[in-house]
Parts: C-alpha cells; sequence; structure tokens
C-alpha cells in the first residue's frame, strides 16, 4: 500500500492530476500507519500481520 501510494502520489504530481495525487496521500498515509501498528505488534481488524 506505501508503494501504491508513493507511485499514484508521483504521477498526480507530474500529470498536475490532482485527484491521483490525493488518492496516492491517502494511501501512504494509511500505509505506514498499518506498518506501525503491525510493527509493535498489535492486531488491526483481527489480524496481526497485513501482507
Amino acid at each position: 500500500m506505501i508503494v501504491l501510494g508513493l507511485i499514484l502520489l508521483l504521477i498526480g504530481w507530474l500529470a498536475g492530476i490532482s485527484i491521483l495525487y490525493y488518492i496516492g496521500g491517502i494511501l501512504l498515509v494509511v500505509g505506514v500507519v498499518l506498518l506501525v501498528l503491525g510493527s509493535i505488534g498489535r492486531p488491526v481488524a483481527g489480524r496481526k500481520v497485513w501482507f
């Protein structure tokens, strides 16, 4: 999710498409939050590991 967020963020920024820019930013933030919660061992929505 982090990689997809970065890709969409870059495409949106380079192409000037603001909706891709915002969606990429949101996906990036959600991916980082899930990564942090998973790394401290806290289950998210009943799952300990997100692949």
